[in-house]
């Protein structure tokens, strides 16, 4: 490696905006993968600049510099690249302009707000993991009203049928007939964890709108909008910098969302 550090090759695939570093594992796995014209068996290879990464025989994209989308995703579609179902895809719905990405997190097919969508696959899954510690608002709406005093015992944590939640802050908003709309949030993001506790405690969730992820907002973005976050406001909130440009020894054609 004559000194140069270099980085596993899943962060390389992930940081090419392909897909997330577990998926290039898992594409590692399945022999799709080749450094160098070697067919790589390992995720654990290291390679460096003028490593030759190949996918099903064609060169890997050079990284371009990380960026970062707000969307607001509107209820009724998957949070996924393709559907077993064929129901419909927050991706097949983006305009054309937008590069292949992949979502931080996920909003469940109900749900609606902010979603954030990046070209960086190591990006999308320091922000989603749980250490990262970056708080998920929501506005909460139920059938059924909640003690405040059920409310607060949220942030000490909670089990439901053996899954145990962490913290969670709510409280109620305002009162809207036999409804009542909640201000939630929380760190973790389990898949459905609001809809499961609210459950748990009596009352059943018939909307979500995720208005805030850590420093991002949904604000005013109409619905099916996305906007991207200005770099100036990506390198002071994440430290995202230019990457060192990625040398290929084989030209490649442009990737684009499928």
């Amino acid at each position: 490696m004559s000194g140069e550090a270099g980085e596993r090759v899943a962060k390389r695939i992930a940081r090419a905006g392909l897909c997330s570093r577990r998926e290039a594992e898992r594409w590692i796995t399945a022999g799709r993968v080749c450094v160098d014209g070697q067919v790589l068996a390992s995720p654990g290879v290291v390679v460096n600049s003028t490593s030759l990464v190949t996918i099903d025989g064609k060169p890997l994209p050079v990284a371009e510099g990380t960026r970062l989308w707000r969307y607001h995703k509107p209820p009724g579609l998957v949070t996924s690249h393709r559907d077993p179902d064929g129901r419909p895809t927050v991706f097949e719905s983006l305009p054309d302009d937008i590069p292949r990405v992949i979502s931080v997190g996920r909003l469940d097919i109900a749900s609606e707000g902010l979603l954030l969508l990046t070209n960086d696959g190591a990006l999308a899954r320091r922000l989603e993991i749980p250490s990262t510690g970056w708080l998920r608002r929501y506005r909460v709406r139920a059938f059924g009203q909640l003690e405040s005093a059920r409310l607060e015992a949220l942030s000490s944590g909670i089990t439901v049928d053996g899954v145990s939640y962490g913290p969670i802050t709510a409280c109620l908003e305002r009162r809207l007939g036999s409804n009542a709309w909640y201000s939630v949030a929380l760190r973790e993001g389990r898949n459905r964890e609001i809809r499961r506790v609210m459950s748990h405690l009596g009352v059943t969730v018939n909307r979500i709108i995720r208005v805030a992820f850590g420093p991002f907002q949904l604000g005013r973005l109409p619905a099916a909008q996305v906007r991207e976050v200005p770099r100036k406001v990506l390198n002071e909130q994440l430290g995202c910098d230019q990457p060192a440009p990625v040398v290929q020894r084989a030209k490649h054609s442009a990737h684009h969302r499928r």
